[in-house]
């Protein structure tokens, strides 16, 4: 009887174009910039992403172009949670606010947000949308982001 043997690295292939955007507004904001300025209708999906048992929780937004079969998404890099803390410091009960931050792509730690770009084809343009991206003001900077280098793109297949 024949052995087969199936290695589970060879199903996933990134066949996507990440952007990293450097911006202090709120997720909301920015897909409604986002749909001004590249002519994209993106929404917010019913469920948040959950990742780390449910501590931390990151927005994201998404478009399906069925026309070009290109899906679009916006994903918050950060979560920031208030969580209470108990310190020992002479009352028997004294709280206080302790607040962490959590971050979608750790080698990432300063980049606010993410655009994942998900394509049959290499019809994107990436340095023509970072150009458009550039154009908004809000935005400080993007850039294009090697998949291939990060150690934790596996918590960006949904």
């Amino acid at each position: 009887m024949a052995l087969h043997k199936l290695l589970v690295d060879d199903f996933y292939d990134a066949s996507y174009t990440l952007i990293a955007v450097h911006c202090r507004i709120e997720d909301y904001r920015l897909a409604y910039l986002l749909n001004q300025y590249l002519d994209l209708k993106l929404e917010r999906k019913e469920k948040d992403l959950d990742y780390n048992y449910f501590a931390a929780s990151y927005p994201i937004y998404e478009w399906e172009n069925t026309s070009q079969f290109v899906t679009w998404n916006l994903i918050a890099n950060q979560c920031k949670t208030e969580e209470e803390s108990l310190q020992s410091s002479g009352s028997l009960f004294e709280t206080d606010r302790v607040y962490k931050t959590y971050q979608l792509i750790p080698e990432l730690k300063n980049v606010d947000y993410l655009i994942k770009i998900s394509h049959e084809s290499n019809s994107i343009n990436s340095r023509l949308i970072i150009g458009k991206l550039q154009n908004i003001p809000q935005i400080i900077t993007t850039y294009s982001v090697e998949v291939d280098s990060l150690k934790s793109k596996d918590n960006l297949i949904f």
